[in-house]
């Protein structure tokens, strides 16, 4: 079973930049995606991004706004945020297939 470890998360100011990383551990295969999701403060859930050997997938538009990557070597995931808003503020997890992670608090301020 494929362990996840999210770190970075914080406190923010609103327009601030985050990093978000993920380890994971386990028998992770690049072919298979591996996302990070999120969980705002009183709402449902929701995929941000997803990316495998052959593509990044982004359910919505983000202008920018979350970049998803990953160093296939090193078997980490990692959510670059920027311009953040209060908006953003809840849990975000790292998946892969069936896993997830504990999460990481993002709490951005006004």
């Amino acid at each position: 079973q494929v362990q996840l470890v999210e770190s970075g998360g914080g406190l923010v100011k609103s327009g601030g930049t985050l990093r978000l990383a993920c380890a994971a551990s386990g028998a992770v295969n690049g072919d298979v995606n591996m996302g990070w999701y999120r969980q705002p403060t009183g709402k449902r859930g929701e995929l941000i991004g997803e990316v495998n050997r052959y593509r990044t997938y982004y359910p919505k538009n983000t202008g920018g706004h979350f970049t998803v990557s990953r160093d296939y070597d090193q078997n980490k995931l990692y959510l670059q945020m920027v311009d953040l808003n209060v908006d953003d503020t809840g849990v975000y997890y790292c998946c892969y297939q069936r896993n997830c992670g504990q999460g990481t608090q993002v709490t951005v301020s006004s």
